[in-house]
């Protein structure tokens, strides 16, 4: 028992690399990730156990305020991986590249894949797309640097959707999505994104693919879940998206706490002879 205890201790411990998640998904264990944009919360999370660690140009929308996540620029997005990384030792940090850093050429696409790595110090990629990126991400992958996909909806392409809803809802959109998810780990992937669609197709995904898929409102048959973590912790409450679980209500714990140093402030309690020099 305690030679199990050890194996299992040291298993949790170990560093997480694109080759663990897929060990992981081999053996059946769950990849449980989060969104961070600064030290702080990556190095919670860091401490807690999350498997992987996605700087998410989800910035865009809980950080920065914007609408979408289109406004994001590549050196903001290096400015945040740069101090999710220093916050981070077990688990693995990948980095959004955001809207317009791979479009353009796949020699473009390769130097700012190269900058994330190199000067902010992620240890992969994601960016979106099917089968049309493929000849990008092999671009990158053979340049040595791990890709992760991302398939169903493709934030940075909402203008072209027009809207938010469900992606794969169609026979016809099921089946693209299962042949680019395909595609994606022919090119080289080491895992994919699934974002907002049916439960049934990202169990079709997943079953046919030899790499982990993570999901985000993708149903539970995914290899791993992922959350934006303000959203979790209702720090984030513009919207609410149905796939989001809050795990705890940090935003109403924080306007309470603003509140009372207010409150001190103003009746002259704060701060107190014990809390002077």
């Amino acid at each position: 028992m305690e030679l199990r205890k050890g194996i299992m201790a040291t298993q949790e411990s170990r560093k997480v690399t694109t080759q663990r998640l897929l060990e992981m998904k081999a053996r059946g264990e769950p990849i449980a990730c989060l969104t961070a944009y600064d030290y702080l919360t990556a190095s919670i999370l860091d401490a807690a156990g999350i498997d992987l660690v996605l700087v998410g140009d989800s910035a865009g929308n809980v950080f920065a305020g914007y609408d979408t996540t289109i406004p994001m620029t590549v050196e903001q997005m290096l400015y945040h991986t740069q101090v999710v990384a220093r916050g981070v030792k077990r688990a693995l940090v990948v980095a959004d590249l955001p809207f317009m850093s791979y479009q353009v050429s796949e020699e473009e696409a390769l130097r700012n894949a190269g900058r994330f790595v190199k000067e902010a110090l992620a240890e992969a990629v994601k960016l979106e797309g099917g089968e049309y990126i493929c000849p990008t991400i092999r671009r990158i992958v053979n340049a040595g640097i791990p890709v992760m996909g991302h398939l169903g909806l493709t934030p940075q392409s909402i203008h072209k959707f027009g809207t938010y809803k469900a992606r794969g809802a169609t026979p016809e959109e099921a089946e693209r999505i299962l042949a680019d998810a395909k595609a994606l780990e022919h090119a080289g992937v080491f895992a994919i994104v699934l974002e907002k669609i049916p439960a049934e197709l990202a169990r079709r995904v997943t079953e046919s693919l030899s790499i982990p898929t993570i999901g985000i409102g993708a149903g539970p048959a995914c290899d791993g879940q992922v959350l934006v973590t303000p959203d979790m912790l209702g720090l984030f409450t513009k919207f609410r998206p149905r796939f989001v679980r809050r795990y705890a209500d940090l935003g109403a714990q924080m306007a309470e706490a603003f509140a009372k140093y207010r409150a001190d402030v103003k009746a002259r309690t704060f701060p107190s002879e014990e809390e002077s020099y």
